[in-house]
C-alpha cells in the first residue's frame, strides 16, 4: 500500500476561515475600533469565556452608532 501524502493546497484552503461577508465591508482602520471596543467589553463582563462573538456583534453596533452619529 503506497502512502500518499495529502494535497497540501487542498488541506490549507480546508482550514482557512475565510473573513465573514459582513467584515469586508469595514476599513482595517475600522476593524481595529471594533476589535478593541470588543476586548473592553469582554473586560468589561470580568473576561467571561465563550462570549467572543457577542462581545464582537455589540462592539460592531457601537462603533458603528459612533460613525454615524459623527457624520449628522
Amino acid at each position: 500500500m503506497k502512502n500518499r501524502k495529502p494535497d497540501v493546497q487542498r488541506v490549507v484552503k480546508r482550514n482557512q476561515s475565510p473573513e465573514p461577508e459582513s467584515m469586508k465591508k469595514y476599513s482595517h482602520e475600522v476593524r481595529e475600533r471594533i476589535a478593541k471596543k470588543a476586548y473592553e467589553l469582554h473586560e468589561q463582563r470580568g473576561r467571561q469565556a465563550g462570549r467572543e462573538l457577542e462581545d464582537w456583534l455589540e462592539a460592531e453596533e457601537l462603533v458603528r452608532k459612533e460613525m454615524e452619529a459623527i457624520h449628522e
